[in-house]
């Protein structure tokens, strides 16, 4: 009989240490959290993962930009919970109060995240309260190596003019003055209208050599051999690689932006303690690793980035070196003034002949 009692009990432990296991701790029946996020940017097996493991349902909606986002959070619809948006979005939100304090310093898995991104995060978050790095990357050049034999280092091969009707730019006015700005030396957060407006000549002078200004397509232009060089997000540029292996993707010397999405808590979530739950287990080694296998964008995941190949992480789309991103600055919010100046001037540029 007391053998029988010590091995009812020893099973009745074992279940409750299995129980616990992932880090979640007891299963939260009848919680649920509304999650924001953009299109395809999470392993849906994540998200039932967390409801197995924890109870707590998630409801996902998804946006395709920032500003998509940013209209339909306002809207007031639904009442989101957490959301995941861009740098220059998410300063926007703190400065409109619309975010809650998260403490950064409870979640078990915050040492995965390397210091790295979280000092990026610190340029548009000071302190790091409200936000939680997810993906990272850059902008640069995807380039044809079997066509383009000269080295390209340098944001100077797309106004050059020797490669007129062969560039594709991006549709996209911050994107395409990112890369003007750098070229020139100045910072891409500068308000300083005699800059922008030089910007604006160089891209306006540039624009007969340009065959097309994409986003989206612009990878696949490269790929397909219709264009010899485009401006594009290093996730695009090292999907554009696997397509094509003579393609190479560049980070110009002059510097460019890295931009960096991050999770946070809106000033609407009547369950912190859930969400905070939840930004704890995107940030588990496991967990990331699957975001970034479905993905495939650069991860501020330190634990993953560890265990991937050399090949991956000898790719400056996937794993820029320091180096190579010692020039460049994360976008933060614009003032209105300069955001009115750089749409204006955009448009002029798009009308163009």
């Amino acid at each position: 009989m007391k053998k029988m009692f010590i091995t009812i009990a020893l099973l009745v432990c074992m279940t409750g240490l299995l129980s616990g296991c992932g880090g979640s701790g007891a299963k939260k029946t009848g919680q649920t959290l509304t999650v924001f996020n953009y299109g395809e940017y999470m392993d849906p097996d994540v998200i039932s993962q967390f409801t197995e493991e924890t109870g707590i349902e998630i409801k996902y909606e998804e946006a395709l930009t920032p500003e998509e986002m940013y209209t339909k959070y306002k809207a007031g619809a639904i009442d989101y919970d957490l959301l995941c948006t861009s740098d220059y979005m998410l300063k926007k939100l703190m400065e409109e109060g619309e975010l809650q304090e998260i403490d950064v310093n409870a979640l078990e898995n915050k040492g995965n995240i390397g210091d790295k991104y979280w000092d990026f995060a610190a340029q548009f978050d000071e302190g790091n309260k409200y936000t939680v790095p997810y993906f990272w990357g850059t902008v640069g050049i995807l380039y044809d190596t079997s066509r383009v034999k000269e080295p390209v280092d340098s944001w100077d091969v797309l106004f050059n003019g020797k490669y007129a009707g062969d560039i594709i730019m991006p549709n996209s006015v911050r994107d395409a003055f990112y890369v003007a700005l750098k070229y020139l030396g100045y910072s891409l957060n500068t308000k300083d209208e005699k800059e922008i407006r030089e910007a604006y000549k160089l891209l306006l002078k540039q624009k007969p050599d340009v065959q097309a200004y994409l986003v989206d397509e612009a990878r696949d232009e490269v790929v397909a051999g219709n264009a010899l060089m485009a401006v594009v997000y290093s996730g695009e540029a090292y999907l554009g690689h696997q397509y094509n292996e003579n393609l190479a993707y560049v980070i110009p010397k002059e510097g460019s932006n890295v931009w960096l999405d991050c999770f946070a808590v809106t000033k609407k979530c009547k369950d912190p303690e859930a969400a905070q739950a939840f930004l704890d287990f995107l940030c588990r080694r496991d967990i990331a690793q699957k975001n970034f296998e479905y993905i495939y964008y650069s991860t501020p995941n330190q634990a993953v980035i560890d265990i991937l190949t050399e090949e991956e992480r000898s790719d400056e789309a996937l794993v820029p070196k320091d180096s190579s991103t010692e020039n460049c600055e994360v976008c933060t919010l614009t003032d209105e003034k300069t955001l009115d100046l750089l749409n204006e001037l955009w448009k002029s540029i798009k009308a163009s002949d």
